[in-house]
């Protein structure tokens, strides 16, 4: 809430004093909003911009309507590794109190947009380095419930240090997203754990990697293989052969797949896996519809892996 300035001249018959008086009540007002750099326009929200739309919509439940969030990438069918940033995302970064990018070498676009519109008072947020994981380590950082939650921790105290008056709202907006938000999602993990922990299953990629840890599953899939076909490239013959007999021979109990990236030899394996009753199940990168909250994204895609691993899938 900037103070308003006039020139003498446009307000005939003030007095230097009361000018004075009228400058500082303004000036009480503003301090009164409690307003940080991040506020953003004549909403008064704090501006945020996610890269993805899944710390988006993590964002957006934690600051509620005290924030006005854009996530960059939002459709389905976006492949993030490859986007094109376009030129409203470069005013969305230019104009944002508060910008959250993935890191770890997923959005290498993001951060560029970000080094190419410097704003003064602006709050940053690179996942990666947050939990710390670099380029090179898996980047599929929201796959993992701890990370998860380290960000949910990290959000909320950056919107308290950029709106401090609402430091009390964004508390109990953490609070009711850990114990109420992500009831069903942590209730079918811990399901998961306590039935099938120590299966084997296969993935087609590293985006699996860190719920099939947290979850207790063991992956018998060659990790070079899942990063191959992760970062677009042709896993080696003998990667694919060892794959390949996992399962024709039924080693894994259940097969994941990521339905984005579903390339010919990943739906040769899907097929594969299929035709010799091996059940398989899929995730996706981004939120899938792009409507539905993070929570009850994930939720879904852990009751299809249950069931799955059920047999009924």
């Amino acid at each position: 809430m900037p103070a308003r300035r006039f020139p003498p001249t446009a307000m005939p018959g003030w007095r230097p004093a009361a000018l004075l008086g009228f400058v500082l009540a303004a000036l009480l007002s503003a301090g009164a909003c409690g307003q940080g750099p991040g506020a953003g326009g004549s909403s008064g929200k704090v501006a945020v911009v996610a890269a993805e739309n899944f710390w988006g919509s993590i964002a957006s439940q934690l600051g509620g309507d005290r924030v006005e969030v854009r996530s960059i990438i939002s459709n389905p069918d976006t492949d993030p590794h490859d986007y094109e940033a376009k030129p409203a995302d470069s005013r969305a970064i230019a104009s944002a109190g508060y910008v959250i990018v993935n890191g770890a070498g997923y959005d290498p676009w993001a951060q560029k947009l970000v080094d190419t519109n410097p704003a003064g008072g602006r709050k940053e947020l690179d996942v990666g380095n947050l939990v710390g994981v670099k380029d090179g380590g898996n980047p599929h950082l929201w796959y993992s419930p701890a990370f998860v939650r380290q960000v949910v921790d990290r959000v909320t105290s950056d919107l308290e240090q950029l709106d401090s008056s609402g430091a009390s709202y964004f508390d109990s907006r953490r609070a009711a997203f850990e114990s109420q938000g992500l009831r069903q999602y942590d209730d079918l993990r811990t399901q998961i754990k306590q039935k099938y922990a120590g299966t084997p299953v296969g993935a087609t990629e590293s985006i699996f990697v860190y719920l099939a840890d947290d979850l207790g599953l063991k992956v018998t899939t060659p990790p070079a293989f899942m990063d191959a076909i992760s970062e677009g490239n042709d896993p080696t013959a003998g990667d694919k052969s060892t794959f390949d007999q996992q399962i024709a021979s039924r080693q894994i109990r259940v097969l994941v797949f990521n339905s984005q990236n579903s390339t010919p030899d990943v739906q040769a394996l899907v097929n594969e896996a299929k035709s010799v009753g091996v059940p398989v199940t899929s995730v996706t990168e981004t939120l899938d519809p792009a409507d539905v909250p993070f929570q009850q994204w994930q939720a879904r895609q852990l009751q299809a892996l249950a069931d799955a691993l059920a047999g009924t899938g």
